[in-house]
């Protein structure tokens, strides 16, 4: 259920009235309607922050990196190939963004960034589902970078082997076997934190 519940979170909100295409959209920014690159701005924001924090584990840098991504995809767009996928190129320029920020990070300090505890409250079922969502979201952090990243692109944004593989910049098997491999590790963190908490 966990699943359902962060996908239908990392799912671009699409205004159904302006369903325009994201090739026409780039192709209206190209000459000269700044507009058409804010309806995409608006169709991708959201996907491309949980992924800079999925990446990033801090919100205000992931918000910078989100920012920083569509800036430097606007004044790139040009170099964007029609017929090519909008959101994979988009992406790409988001997580090799965040790569650098890492690259810097790791420069100036050799230490781990602490964890950063999820607020939650409500009713008992919301509890219950943010205590799991908290969890899980616990457990991907925990995550190497390169398997966080794949499990986010796959599970969490719902993207496909060649798209993920074409943003990271990997063979698909790598990108197959990297999601394998983050779905084991996080299969032995869950059920290390379930027989944990059993009384």
């Amino acid at each position: 259920m966990w699943y359902v519940v962060a996908a239908l979170l990392e799912a671009p909100s699409i205004d159904p009235s302006s369903l325009i295409d994201d090739q026409t959209l780039v192709a209206q920014a190209l000459s000269g309607r700044p507009e058409a690159f804010g309806t995409l701005v608006e169709r991708y924001d959201r996907a491309v922050y949980h992924l800079a924090y999925r990446t990033l584990r801090d919100q205000e840098e992931a918000r910078d990196a989100a920012q920083e991504a569509f800036f430097k995809a606007y004044r790139s767009l040009h170099t964007f190939k029609p017929g090519a996928k909008f959101s994979t190129w988009l992406f790409a320029i988001a997580y090799h963004g965040c790569c650098d920020r890492l690259s810097r990070r790791k420069r100036y300090s050799n230490e781990e960034l602490p964890e950063r505890a999820d607020p939650g409250a409500g009713p008992e079922s919301e509890a219950i589902a943010n205590d799991e969502a908290r969890r899980l979201r616990a457990a991907i952090a925990d995550l190497p970078e390169k398997y966080r990243t794949v499990i986010t692109l796959y599970h969490l944004q719902g993207r496909q082997y060649e798209e993920i593989a074409q943003v990271l910049g990997m063979p698909m098997g790598t990108v197959k076997t990297h999601l394998f491999r983050a779905k084991e590790q996080l299969r032995r963190i869950l059920n290390e934190q379930a027989a944990g908490s059993r009384p």
